[in-house]
């Protein structure tokens, strides 16, 4: 089989342990606009009694008009989408708070700087030039979707089989993104995994679109049961998760959370497209 042509991940740095209080009671400076986003997205630095780190700002009076989610609410979702994964205890999610900036309201996220190329035994995402029919990716790959790429040649998009995207792949089945690109997925130096941009969560309706498919089907390993059980009685009506998620997002879209993580207890198992929403977020990477 011909090797995977990597498609690189940028690496970053560790979030410092003392972000929240920054995010949350520092200076906020803007020092420029992140020009390919969607929506507003401000690259600041951000000061409290001689700290200091850089951080993005995304004000609600930013954020461009979606057809299927309420408007100016997508940084509310942010942080509940950090919120729940704090209470996997995987920490997947950059430190997030919900704060007033210059611009308004808006989700400050510490900034994850990207560190040295991780080479190719590091790559998270990769692409198998013209697979023959019925070959899979080879050890260590998961398959994602067969896609063509030029000139009518086709290539395999596959994942890593890698305990960090895998605990990512339950958090989104959980949290329902919408929109897990391969440019969301940010490796750290230090061996961790953090994923950005979590703005279209928490939908009532199934809106899972993401490149970790690889799974699909499969039974869930015996970690992540244990962390849905306890995400279960974190979720209950009056414990402190709950009643931090009801201050960002719905009173439906937060029982359709609990009822997402009872399914994933139930079956057991990875879930499968659903077949009624596009499965891969556009662009992928």
């Amino acid at each position: 089989m011909p090797a995977p042509e990597r498609i690189p991940a940028g690496p970053v740095t560790p979030a410092a342990p003392d972000a929240l209080t920054l995010l949350t009671k520092g200076e906020l400076t803007v020092l420029g606009q992140i020009r390919e986003a969607s929506n507003a997205v401000l690259h600041c630095e951000i000061s409290y009694e001689g700290d200091s780190a850089t951080c993005v700002y995304k004000p609600v009076a930013g954020e461009q008009p979606l057809w299927d989610f309420p408007d100016g609410n997508l940084a509310r979702r942010e942080v509940a989408a950090y919120e729940v994964s704090e209470a996997t205890g995987w920490g997947l999610i950059p430190p997030t708070v919900l704060r007033e900036g210059p611009y308004g309201e808006g989700m400050c996220q510490l900034w994850i700087e990207g560190a040295q190329d991780t080479g190719e035994d590091g790559a998270l995402l990769a692409l198998v030039e013209e697979p023959a029919e019925g070959e899979g990716p080879g050890d260590g790959w998961k398959p994602v979707v067969l896609a063509e790429v030029a000139e009518g040649r086709t290539a395999l998009l596959v994942h890593a089989d890698d305990i960090r995207l895998r605990r990512l792949a339950v958090l989104d089945a959980v949290i329902n993104n919408g929109d897990r690109k391969g440019g969301h997925l940010l490796p750290a130096g230090d061996g961790r995994l953090y994923g950005i941009d979590h703005g279209v969560t928490f939908h009532v309706d199934d809106k899972l679109r993401t490149l970790l498919w690889g799974w699909a089907g499969e039974p869930l390993p015996d970690e992540a049961l244990s962390v849905l059980e306890k995400l279960a009685a974190a979720l209950a009506p009056g414990a402190s998760l709950a009643t931090r998620l009801a201050e960002l997002v719905t009173t439906a879209e937060l029982e359709a959370l609990r009822e997402r993580v009872t399914a994933l207890r139930t079956t057991g198992a990875h879930p499968r497209p659903s077949g009624q929403w596009p499965a891969i977020p556009w662009p992928p990477v």
